[in-house]
């Protein structure tokens, strides 16, 4: 490997913030991180929305900060992106409406529609791997059609977040099978567009030319010659095709073999493994994703993993280390109190009218440490529901890797290890999905298609001092709550069942 550029970027486009994270390769070192928030638009019609130019203003924020010496040695970028969103470009390439996001739960109506001209739910999972989902693209560009039809009569192209920021850096429009494979138009078993699902979305128009084509993972696409002068980067720098950013922190945590489970406690939690054929859960709670690395990557995802933790510790008036001390004062339990952590609807299980709710409440353990921690508890449960789809597909771990913003937190930590049964691990490299696509940039610029593994290995570290194993009577104790939690969940909504 050359001593001279070999430091890639990753870019991570989430829903709070986008980040920017330099990796020397030779070094084996992260050489800077930065991050930009980002607002987000709600409604109570259950609409989430951002404006694209925010990713935009955000990325020229972060690249500002890079130092310049870091700059001159760039290599490679790869891109992460929060999947599902749909961003609509006319054909001059500008964005023609908000853009709606993974965690939109207002197309409820197109869902059901989609649906029933496909045939059905089992058809839809039969057919392309997954069930129409309110969060995925393809009823948001129905919405679009309905709601707005004067940009939907502009349309000329659907991107997702991180396929319009590679638009950006390199002026081309490609996509690739990871990100994909989260619209509900792509089969993830022939791994191609579905024609009849494209139908089913919209039976009046041709959506196959609208979308991006689909680019190999290890490929990569020349640097656009205007966002290498505005950002000053030298010549010859290679974007890879990037991917979701659950894909990418599957780069960040190596989960790019099988065997690895790999938990991401941000705004939504997800749970997924690496898999080498489809795996189609007939109950349809993992999604039936490709990967960004060749392969597939089934997964399950919450709508309300930090959400639950964040509002609870906002009410409470409280900071995140008091908050922390609070749990040291609860027991496993929350003696009594259970929270079904519903904020913003739920995606898995699908419920995307519910509400959350408290359960058991009396007049001795409505505490801010029972409070907390049955916020925390509610959402490692949902997320705990992942793993029984897991064993139902035949897949067994060894361990958990864990990354985001709630990894930080020993405690749950300790919970995880002890509702999962199964010893934690924390990457060294806590930026999962930013780290990730940086990896899948090293990746595709040194042209390691075949042993993605072992160059995985060789840049991953696990922090030895952050991981922790289940306590015996913890496992227990969690094992019958955690039954609780799932009688309670079917008996506030049957339809689950």
């Amino acid at each position: 490997m050359s001593t001279g550029n070999n430091v890639f970027l990753g870019i991570d486009a989430g829903t709070q913030s986008l980040k920017l994270l330099a990796y020397d390769a030779g070094q084996k070192e992260i050489l800077h991180v930065c991050a930009a928030p980002l607002e987000l638009i709600s409604r109570d019609d259950g609409s989430r929305e951002q404006i694209a130019e925010w990713w935009l203003d955000a990325l020229r924020q972060c690249m500002s900060e890079l130092p310049a010496e870091i700059k001159a040695r760039v290599r490679g970028i790869g891109v992460s992106g929060q999947q599902h969103g749909f961003v609509p470009l006319n054909k001059a390439g500008e964005v023609i409406a908000p853009v709606k996001l993974w965690c939109d739960t207002s197309t409820i109506a197109e869902c059901e529609e989609i649906t029933q001209r496909f045939g059905g739910v089992e058809r839809c999972i039969d057919a392309v791997g997954n069930p129409i989902m309110p969060g995925y693209t393809a009823p948001k560009v129905l919405w679009l059609k309905k709601h707005k039809p004067e940009a939907y009569a502009e349309l000329a192209h659907i991107l997702l977040p991180h396929d319009y920021l590679n638009f950006h850096l390199t002026g081309k429009i490609f996509t690739e099978y990871g990100d994909a494979s989260g619209t509900g138009y792509l089969n993830i078993l022939r791994r191609e567009y579905d024609r009849d699902m494209l139908a089913a979305i919209d039976p009046d128009l041709d959506l196959l030319p609208l979308l991006p084509p689909l680019l190999e993972a290890d490929a990569t696409v020349p640097l656009g010659e205007q966002a290498r002068q505005a950002f000053d980067l030298p010549a010859g720098v290679k974007v890879s095709t990037g991917g979701g950013d659950n894909m990418m922190a599957a780069f960040g945590t190596g989960s790019t073999k099988p065997g690895v489970l790999t938990l991401s406690l941000g705004t939504s939690g997800t749970v997924f493994a690496h898999s080498d054929k489809p795996a189609i859960d007939p109950h349809g709670d993992l999604a039936a994703f490709c990967s960004s690395s060749g392969g597939w990557l089934p997964l399950l995802c919450t709508m309300n993993c930090t959400v639950a933790t964040e509002l609870t510790r906002q009410s409470l008036g409280k900071s995140i280390a008091e908050c922390e001390q609070l749990l040291e004062a609860s027991t496993a339990g929350a003696n009594g109190l259970i929270n079904l952590p519903f904020y913003n609807g739920e995606r898995i299980p699908n419920l995307p009218h519910a509400r959350a709710s408290l359960h058991g409440m009396t007049d001795t353990n409505m505490t801010p440490a029972n409070l907390y921690r049955a916020a925390m508890e509610g959402a490692t449960y949902t997320l705990r529901r992942g793993l029984d789809a897991f064993d139902r597909a035949g897949q067994q771990f060894t361990a958990i890797r864990l990354t985001g913003g709630g990894a930080k937190s020993p405690h749950w930590r300790q919970m995880i290890a002890d509702v999962f049964n199964l010893p934690v691990e924390i990457p060294a490299q806590q930026e999962g999905a930013a780290f990730g696509a940086a990896m899948q940039a090293l990746w595709a610029c040194e042209g390691q298609a075949d042993d993605l593994p072992a160059l995985i290995g060789e840049h991953l570290a696990v922090d030895e001092t952050m991981g922790c194993v289940p306590i015996a009577e913890n496992v227990a104790t969690y094992a019958t709550l955690y039954q609780q939690f799932q009688d309670l969940l079917g008996k506030q909504y049957p339809e689950i069942q």
